[in-house]
């Protein structure tokens, strides 16, 4: 009997490095975040940038004399609230108590405030990039606190603050994800020699990865979120909650819509195709519900800011001017435009050939296709940021770690019939939801564990 299976066994993100001598190897890696920190007060002219890491190298070299010092391991531990204390509490703190911020925040508070006073986050008429409101509407919702509470007093002010927002939405669904996955928390290390998934996390966090854009902007911070949580509802069945965290994605920013295109592939392949069907009508409704409102009142400004402005075409230049492969083809003029344009597509129907011919098999290869397409989609956009690669590096890293430690295989009992000639419903209800099949060495299948 041939057997189609699975494979989502959980790659080693953040393993402890060094099994003579871990402290040295965090001891370099804290360094390295210092000097990457220390660059942005050198060369940077933003204010923010400047602020976060003057702060970061402070905080990222007290980690590292802790990681030298202290005894092990109650030194990681020390070197993590170190680095977390100076890239994320203080900067943060300071930025969001001072009201320095970059134009994205503003953006977003505006576009919250607009949202409650005319039903869309954009202005018929804008003449600055600034007045642009490059994401859909479901964004305008990190912006109502501030319209709501104003920035009159401290603590209002740091209530009201887009910023965060983001950073609760990112750790909640994040912490949604891992008990969705069950994955084990803080008090029961794993055993395949990762970190424990809470000092990961921290890890994760503490890193000029994402303690930059959480300190000064964190406007991809809440997409990247949803996308995790939604990788994990479709790798463990739940279609309808895939769907959902699907549809709160799309309508922040139109970045993540292969997210959706991934998922569907995830489940369909695991669960059948009911399950995938479920999912993509859930997100397919649940965006629609959430873009058509804003979409109906305002279709010009949508189109132009949300379409035009981000690739290049708008009429004020986009402030997104990273040196990135499609950037510089733009920068050749209308020619260079459409090559760009060009490359993206392609690259677009390659990766959506990949998930019809060889669609992921776990949690982990379909965090892998997702941060690919969107890899190429960043790398060849006519606009675009360094900053938006966080987005797949995070998913890849974070999937890693949050799947479960053993190895788990899906039985497709249709793929069964078609192989074997044995009789077998083609549908998804011939198992269990969330009951899985694994295999003995003399390829039989027996019962595994459910969701």
């Amino acid at each position: 009997m041939v057997i189609r299976l699975e494979k989502t066994v959980a790659g080693r993100a953040f393993t402890t490095p060094g099994q003579g001598n871990p402290r040295l190897w965090w001891a370099v890696g804290w360094c390295l975040a210092a000097v990457w920190a220390l660059g942005f007060p050198l060369v940077s002219h933003l204010h923010t940038h400047r602020v976060w890491g003057l702060s970061a190298a402070i905080g990222y070299g007290c980690a590292a004399i802790a990681a030298c010092r202290l005894p092990w391991p109650r030194a990681r531990t020390a070197s993590l609230v170190c680095a977390l204390a100076g890239a994320v509490v203080v900067p943060l703190t300071y930025l969001v108590l001072t009201g320095a911020q970059q134009s994205e925040v503003g953006v977003i508070e505006r576009s919250g405030a607009l949202m409650l006073h005319q039903g869309t986050p954009y202005l018929a008429h804008p003449h600055e990039a600034v007045e642009y409101t490059p994401y859909l509407p479901g964004m305008a919702l990190f912006g109502m606190p501030r319209a709501l509470l104003g920035a009159d007093h401290g603590a209002l002010s740091l209530l009201g603050d887009a910023r965060v927002w983001c950073a609760l939405v990112l750790l909640g669904c994040l912490e949604a994800g891992r008990r969705v996955l069950n994955t084990p928390g803080p008090a029961r290390p794993p055993r395949d020699g990762r970190l424990p998934y809470g000092t990961a996390l921290s890890l994760l966090i503490a890193s000029p990865l994402v303690a930059l854009p959480l300190c000064v902007s964190g406007v991809d911070l809440p997409l990247t979120g949803l996308c995790c949580l939604a990788l994990a509802c479709a790798a463990r069945d739940r279609p309808v909650a895939a769907g959902l965290a699907l549809a709160a994605a799309c309508s922040l920013k139109w970045t993540a819509w292969p997210a959706v295109a991934v998922a569907v592939a995830l489940l369909g392949w695991s669960y059948g195709r009911r399950a995938a069907v479920r999912g993509a009508v859930t997100a397919t409704a649940g965006t629609a519900l959430l873009i058509l409102p804003s979409a109906l009142l305002a279709p010009r400004a949508m189109v132009e800011q949300v379409l035009a402005f981000p690739t290049g075409m708008g009429g004020v230049a986009t402030p997104a001017d990273s040196p990135l492969p499609g950037r510089l083809l733009a920068d050749l003029g209308p020619v260079g435009w459409y090559a760009a344009v060009g490359l993206l597509l392609l690259g677009a129907l390659t990766v959506g050939a990949s998930l019809l011919l060889r669609p992921p098999t776990g949690l982990v290869s379909a965090a892998q296709r997702l941060a690919a397409g969107l890899c190429v989609g960043f790398l060849l956009a006519p606009a675009g940021r360094f900053g938006y690669l966080a987005l797949p590096i995070v998913l890849v890293v974070w999937t890693r770690q949050a799947a479960p430690e053993r190895a788990t295989r899906v039985v497709r009992p249709h793929a069964v019939s078609r192989r074997s000639g044995v009789d077998a419903p083609r549908s998804d209800t011939a198992r269990p939801r969330g009951v899985v099949g694994t295999t003995t060495a003399a390829g039989s299948a027996t019962a595994g564990g459910s969701r």
